[in-house]
């Protein structure tokens, strides 16, 4: 493979890419890149090319945020700064595993963590771009030439950001990251099998959503005490496939299948995400088998957001017209817009359902709703994006912005800690944080009762990553807040959040944590 970056003059400047979801000779893509399936992939710091005009000038503001940078690291201030990498699909199709409302809000939050980094003192960063294709599934090229940037001594590369679904392709991905000793923060992967040496994740995994809904089960009206198994009902993805919702699926059996009798009470669906053969989102023998069924009225939905608006509407299209009233238990990063919509309500209202999230962001936090103050440090960033760009209705409603702003600011302030303590007592040109030291640095936070000093006050609460119990977290979050939402016709536009809220791997004991 040609090298991505060209050093002009003092500095070093990274050619840019053309990324678009059509068929493309090797010769179409730019110097230093290649064609990978019919998509230019690689790594740059300039904007490029892609379809949604919003995500463009979101490229192209990381663009003016990396020029800045090298400019102050070439002036007489002379300025040191990072890079981190944001690894993630910029393009996509209908099948594809991260909507056009999903990457554009993704790359929002991570300009948020890059802006308020370059605000403070040094070291400063700037934010690589790394196409991947929009299935994650070209990512050799991009990790050759991550590999040689983490190399470089003045401004290395020092993590990856963003690698945001659980499929079979990114846990590829992360496991050739690891064996490159290459720290990489995963936003929004939940597959609880995501695991690898060098990966961390900010989010909660299914199991953890599980146990959140485990607590909303014992102290809901209609928990498990004195309910006939049978009454649960499992819908399920069937997509071979798709990492996640296997992971999910699996999770769901395992925790709550005896409960609820979910083995004999179940119905699979062809989830969008993927490129199997079938018609996708076909609901109408799962709405039969639960209308028929013995009383359900707890499902259990195990799949991607994407396909749940089409179930809840064939159910409000069909229902089962006994008077029973359902829940839709589901897990997820945030509750996407389009289960919130005025649309989606009405059908609620007609089907006599109401949607329950365990989820990683709690809605309310951006509505004038008790917060951790990590939430405060993002909205001052983010809140001036909803008004230069269409983020979209209730852009922070989905969790991914708030997420990608942690994933990045995770990885900034594992440098700056790194960096204070390499350059204490020390004199002349500061030394620079690399790769190994940012990873030894993320383990650091261990959570000693109620103490983690250098835990992360992020949009998604603070939390930390230091082994909890001999290892079992595997580089998942510890302390991460998991509000569980109610949405229905009767909670009113907005989401209700639901106590009491649980923390990864420490439960819903309020002292067990870290205070803000």
């Amino acid at each position: 493979m040609t090298g991505t970056l060209a050093a002009v003059a003092a500095g070093t400047v990274i050619v840019a890419v053309v990324s678009l979801v059509t068929w493309l000779w090797p010769d179409q893509c730019q110097e230093g890149l290649e064609a990978v399936d019919g998509e230019c992939v690689g790594v740059t710091d300039r904007a490029f090319e892609v379809k949604d005009p919003e995500t463009g000038k979101l490229l192209q503001e990381i663009e003016k945020q990396n020029d800045r940078v090298r400019d102050k690291y070439e002036s007489p201030s002379d300025t040191p700064y990072v890079r981190v990498a944001l690894k993630m699909p910029f393009t996509y199709d209908d099948t594809s595993a991260m909507t056009p409302d999903m990457i554009r809000r993704a790359v929002a939050g991570a300009l948020a963590a890059q802006q308020e980094v370059n605000e403070k003192a040094a070291p400063h960063l700037q934010l690589l771009l790394a196409p991947d294709g929009k299935d994650l599934d070209k990512w050799l090229p991009v990790h050759e030439r991550l590999s040689e940037l983490a190399r470089e001594k003045e401004n290395p590369l020092v993590g990856v950001a963003g690698i945001p679904s659980s499929t079979s392709e990114t846990r590829e991905a992360i496991d050739d990251l690891s064996k490159r000793k290459i720290p990489t923060v995963g936003p929004t992967t939940t597959s609880a099998d995501m695991n690898s040496q060098y990966f961390f994740k900010t989010s909660p995994n299914n199991r953890e959503f599980a146990e959140a809904l485990k607590q909303y089960l014992k102290r809901d009206e209609h928990g498990a005490e004195g309910r006939r198994p049978e009454r649960g009902f499992l819908l399920y993805d069937r997509q071979a496939t798709d990492v996640y919702s296997k992971n999910l699926r699996k999770v769901i059996d395992e925790e709550f299948g005896k409960t609820w009798g979910l083995e004999d009470s179940s119905a699979p669906y062809l989830g969008v995400t993927g490129n199997k053969k079938g018609i996708p989102r076909r609901f109408t023998g799962a709405v039969g088998k639960i209308c028929r069924g013995p009383d359900y009225d707890t499902i259990f939905f195990a799949g991607r957001d994407q396909d749940l608006p089409a179930f809840v509407e064939k159910i409000a299209d069909s229902p089962c017209g006994d008077g029973r009233k359902l829940r839709i238990l589901k897990v997820g990063i945030g509750l996407d817009p389009t289960l919130t919509s005025e649309e989606t309500r009405l059908n609620l209202l007609d089907a006599n359902a109401r949607l329950v999230n365990a989820s990683s962001v709690d809605t309310s936090w951006w509505r004038g709703g008790e917060a951790p103050l990590g939430v405060t440090r993002f909205l001052r960033e983010f809140r001036g994006f909803e008004d230069t760009y269409k983020l979209g209705r209730r852009s922070l409603d989905d969790g991914y912005s708030a997420m990608y702003y942690d994933s990045v600011q995770i990885l900034a302030d594992a440098v700056d800690y790194s960096f204070d303590d390499l350059n204490k007592g020390h004199t002349g040109s500061p030394k620079i944080p690399d790769k190994d030291l940012v990873y030894d640095t993320l383990l650091d936070p261990s959570i000693d009762e109620d103490r983690c000093d250098e835990c992360l006050r992020g949009a998604g609460g603070r939390y930390g990553f230091g082994f909890e119990r001999s290892g079992q977290n595997q580089q998942w979050s510890v302390c991460k807040p998991v509000p569980v939402l109610e949405f229905s016709w009767d909670t009113g536009p907005d989401p209700k959040s639901v106590d009491p809220l649980y923390r990864t791997y420490r439960g819903t004991d309020p002292d067990a944590c870290p205070r803000e």
